[in-house]
């Protein structure tokens, strides 16, 4: 007699946690950085909130939660003692960011960079080549689509902790992404100056 499909979930934790499932996978392997230490990672994830399910408040954000399990779990396991000191300045942020996007614009004023069929592989790899600090609040709010408080409260930071490396991880992004233009020739190398 073959097996009859699966019906509606019928507990709390099917209903809120598991239905994130493939989310929470998505972000244990920006964690993990490949498949099989990301797929150990959401186990032990889902395992440890099973677990504490009691402790769970039912009806607030389950997704967040389970990106916290995930990030303590992770850095149990596999995060090396790493610190990132913090921008003195963050107007200097900002104009090194400014000219970053100046200088694509004025070598590439035709957007072929942005309609490269490889773009979204090499967004990723080098999404995957950023600190891990400015990686995980990239992931959380650009691709999670998280807020600042969600991301805070997952990661144990203060708000402003988040919007900075927030802010240094996408500058990071954007300049590798411009390096590996420059380098495959779909933007002009930029002038000498004389």
């Amino acid at each position: 007699m073959p097996d009859s499909p699966p019906g509606p979930p019928t507990t709390s934790f099917e209903r809120e946690a598991l239905i994130h499932l493939g989310e929470v996978h998505r972000y244990a392997r920006s964690l993990a950085g490949d498949d099989t230490a990301a797929e150990d990672l959401v186990q032990d994830t889902y395992l440890l909130a099973l677990r504490s399910w009691h402790t769970y408040q039912t009806g607030t954000n389950c997704r967040a939660w389970l990106y916290t399990i995930c990030r303590n779990q992770w850095h149990r396991r596999w995060a090396r003692e790493s610190r990132v000191e913090a921008t003195a300045d963050a107007d200097l942020e900002s104009l090194a960011s400014a000219a970053i996007q100046t200088g694509l614009t004025d070598a590439d004023p035709t957007g072929r960079f942005y309609d490269a069929p490889e773009l979204m592989e090499v967004v990723h790899r080098e999404l995957d080549r950023l600190p891990h600090e400015f990686r995980e609040v990239v992931v959380l709010a650009d691709i999670e689509d998280l807020s600042y408080e969600s991301i805070a409260a997952t990661l144990g930071v203060p708000r402003g902790t988040v919007k900075s490396r927030l802010f240094r991880g996408r500058r990071l992004l954007q300049e590798r992404l411009v390096a590996y233009a420059r380098d495959a020739g779909l933007v002009a190398q930029p002038k000498e100056r004389a």
